[in-house]
């Protein structure tokens, strides 16, 4: 019964992210900005929980490897296009985000089909990038609480868009190097 051992903690926990993902966006349809907040909060306190329980408790799981980043990206995904729905966030920042991610999935798909033994890494920029991305999404979520000048969305925008942009070329750089590697 090998799915048995990959039934860990850190893996319950990122299915309950995965869960919380519709929860935030029917909060967003209905308005419920404070409650979107609170569900987008706990979704980002859970992605660094499963990570520590998973380390610290040595519960590392190849289901973890490949559910963890699907989680986010469900999570961010959701949010941009329902924020750029609603109008919160820019149109062209969530195309950027989405067409990324996208990217990143092809590939990973690409490569999982061609290269054996292939194991998917996030990058370091890849993580600076996430934080980007969740920090657009919470600053956009309590935009009624704080009154910030309009620059610093316009510059958090920009900055977002630009480490999306330049983490998505690092994978395809990356890629590439693999696929040579392989003489594809």
């Amino acid at each position: 019964m090998p799915i048995a051992r990959d039934i860990t903690v850190p893996n319950v926990i990122t299915i309950l992210r995965i869960i919380l993902a519709p929860i935030f966006v029917i909060y967003l349809i209905h308005e419920q900005v404070t409650s979107a907040l609170v569900v987008f909060i706990l979704a980002g306190i859970s992605d660094g929980l499963d990570g520590l329980i998973a380390r610290a408790f040595n519960q590392k799981s190849e289901m973890g490897a490949y559910l963890d980043p699907l989680a986010d990206k469900l999570l961010l995904i959701s949010a941009y296009v329902a924020l750029a729905a609603k109008g919160f966030m820019p149109a062209w920042l969530t195309v950027i985000v989405i067409s990324r991610d996208v990217l990143i999935l092809l590939g990973v798909l690409i490569l999982f089909l061609v290269k054996s033994g292939f194991t998917v890494k996030p990058l370091f920029l890849s993580k600076i990038t996430t934080c980007f991305q969740i920090a657009s999404v919470i600053v956009v979520l309590t935009m009624g609480q704080f009154f910030f000048s309009q620059l610093i969305y316009k510059y958090l925008y920009w900055a977002t868009g630009i480490v999306t942009i330049l983490s998505g070329l690092q994978y395809i750089r990356q890629w590439l190097g693999l696929m040579d590697e392989e003489g594809l």
